[in-house]
């Protein structure tokens, strides 16, 4: 699940994206309007966490902009302009939330969330299916032969990119800049480290092995041929 964070203060921009990566999330960060409406223009994102005051283009000229090119995106302004006026301004205008400044990171946390949901009673997929492996991405959980598989925020996401990809090669590439929002490092071990863990959780305690690697290429998740 991406998350576009539009705010020109960096601290509170940190503080946000830090903890949306904890729970398993990928996150874009810009710092100018007219840079978060370039990014909704020409890639895509789950949710746009905009604020109204930034320099460049402001949040409510951005969230027109972007509603006037039929970009659909849910929208979550974060400011601190707080009144009543301001509020209905922001939701007639398109938003689909409103939270003021300051904020508990929970109930930020808790609106993306709704917001997804939402966007997922409207059609988009809320479970992945590979063999006997089920990953549910509202509760954020899964399971395979019915057993529960714990797994910690960073794995869930490296699993759900296996899984929309299923039978087709993921590369190294592909999965740093999708899971860990940085580009190839010819030197990390990263994503070994971690499909190795996945490895262990998904198909050693089980017969057929799901999660397969593509030698000098990437990897490929799989039921029997």
């Amino acid at each position: 699940m991406k998350v576009l964070i539009a705010e020109d203060d960096k601290k509170t921009a940190d503080y946000i994206r830090d903890g949306l990566r904890e729970h398993g999330f990928s996150v874009e960060v810009v710092a100018d309007g007219r840079d978060a409406l370039q990014f909704c223009l020409y890639s895509e994102c789950d949710v746009a966490i905009l604020d109204r005051m930034m320099p460049g283009m402001d949040g409510l000229s951005v969230l027109k902009a972007m509603r006037a090119a039929k970009i659909q995106t849910p929208v979550l302004f974060l400011t601190a302009l707080g009144d009543v006026d301001d509020r209905v301004e922001g939701l007639l205008a398109g938003g689909d939330d409103y939270l003021v400044k300051p904020f508990h990171f929970s109930e930020l946390h808790a609106r993306i969330q709704a917001l997804t949901r939402r966007q997922s009673d409207n059609g988009e997929t809320t479970e992945l299916r590979v063999h006997d492996l089920v990953l549910n991405l509202l509760s954020r959980t899964a399971q395979r032969q019915g057993e529960v598989v714990e797994l910690l925020p960073r794995e869930f996401s490296l699993l759900e990119v296996l899984m929309r990809n299923s039978d087709r090669v993921v590369t190294k590439t592909m999965l740093l800049e999708q899971v860990w929002d940085f580009s190839f490092d010819p030197n990390s071990t990263v994503v070994e480290t971690h499909i190795s863990r996945l490895r262990a959780k998904i198909d050693r305690p089980f017969d057929i092995p799901l999660l397969h690697t593509i030698r000098n290429i990437g990897y490929s998740l799989h039921g029997p041929r």
